[in-house]
């Protein structure tokens, strides 16, 4: 096999675009505090205020609604909080409700107490069960506060999309607040906030090919928002205090441009995952990809391979050549099966694994991706025969 590694992991992190790149050189050059009058200062400044406008017109929001932060973790941190403003009467939201299925750092709550988190959960297919949802925000009790409701658009291991159109409905009417961790579906389907969609959106820059270290709070409104979990200064309107990182916005604001005009391309990215999912059950036939029932995004599968546990895969194609993963990075190195497949409830089948390709990924890599496959799978019939 050639000597040439394969990148199959792009919900764990994209590769840095050469744009991004360059951006960021650029604003390491510019130097200067953003927040400085003078004419260094301002010329950082309006480095961040272009990449401001270009993350916003990725999810269809006003620019001054996006806040940024140093990625989605702390987005998610700041806006999973029981203690909120409406302009500047206070407002308390008594209950988060979470998604079985959520990303690791909207699990943990945010700010919420173990005892204010209710978990909704989801089909074989990783779908929200929507009566549950409506039933518990029924049971609310409105009296103690809002409640307030997180389920992201796109599931970070499976793909599985998510109705959010409809739970953003029921939320409403509710009249509870929608937090959608929008950090896979980012330039991979399109969004906009500001019609009908969630009340605010958590991005990352390194899953759209910027980089690590920035992220965003994106609102439809600014009226609304958490206390600021990082207190201080005045930066971002007073809702992230610290000094903001020029360079890495500077490389999101590039990755943005980018991702959008790319979504006109996920057709083809739809078309060579089918072919990956074509070659998987090819080589290793009583193979199970998750989710292939529901809506998908176009770049991802999430497989597992009998007799192979996930852990065990992962290994095998790295030793081939290959990069995939076998769950959330967030979460790699941790003993255990995935807390999606459990809630899916596909609990004690060995786990699985993830490819999960790029505008890049082409025919080569698919070609190299069978051959570890076929390597993998041909080693385990010398075991079974040797057994």
């Amino acid at each position: 096999m050639s000597g040439r590694r394969v990148y199959l992991d792009h919900n764990a992190t994209a590769p840095l675009l050469p744009a991004a790149r360059e951006a960021m050189l650029a604003a390491l050059d510019a130097g200067a505090n953003p927040s400085s009058v003078h004419t260094e200062g301002r010329k950082a400044r309006a480095i961040v205020e272009k990449a401001r406008r270009s993350v916003a017109a990725l999810c269809g929001a006003r620019p001054d609604h996006v806040v940024f932060t140093s990625g989605a973790t702390e987005a998610a941190a700041m806006l999973l909080s029981p203690e909120w403003t409406l302009g500047r009467a206070p407002l308390r939201m008594s209950r988060l409700y979470v998604s079985a299925t959520e990303h690791p750092c909207v699990l943990a709550g945010g700010r919420f107490g173990p005892d204010r988190i209710v978990q909704i959960p989801v089909d074989a297919d990783g779908l929200v069960d929507l009566a549950f949802l409506k039933q518990a925000l029924s049971a609310h009790d409105a009296s103690e506060g809002l409640p307030l409701v997180a389920i992201q658009a796109a599931n970070n291991e499976t793909g599985i999309l998510q109705p959010v159109a409809e739970i953003a409905a029921i939320v409403k009417a509710a009249g509870g607040m929608f937090v959608c961790d929008a950090v896979q579906a980012a330039g991979r389907i399109p969004l906009d906030i500001s019609v009908g969609y969630s009340d605010f959106v958590i991005l990352s820059s390194h899953k759209i090919g910027g980089p690590k270290g920035a992220g965003a709070v994106i609102g439809n409104t600014d009226l609304a928002m958490p206390r600021p979990l990082i207190a201080g200064g005045g930066q971002e309107k007073g809702l992230r205090a610290g000094t903001e990182n020029v360079a890495a916005i500077a490389g999101f604001g590039a990755a943005a441009e980018i991702a959008l005009a790319r979504l006109e391309g996920m057709a083809d990215i739809a078309a060579l995952r089918d072919r990956f999912e074509a070659a998987i059950l090819d080589i290793w036939p009583d193979a199970t990809i998750y989710g292939s029932g529901a809506p998908r995004l176009a770049n991802t599968i999430y497989f597992a391979l009998p007799g192979l546990k996930a852990e065990t895969a992962q290994i095998a194609f790295d030793l081939e050549g290959v990069s995939l993963s076998a769950g959330s990075a967030c979460s790699s190195g941790k003993v255990g099966e995935s807390h999606v497949l459990q809630a899916m409830g596909h609990a004690g089948k060995g786990g699985a694994v993830r490819v999960s390709i790029g505008p890049e990924t082409g025919e080569d890599e698919l070609a190299r991706f069978r051959e570890a496959l076929t390597a993998i799978a041909s080693r385990r019939d010398r075991d079974q025969r040797a057994a």
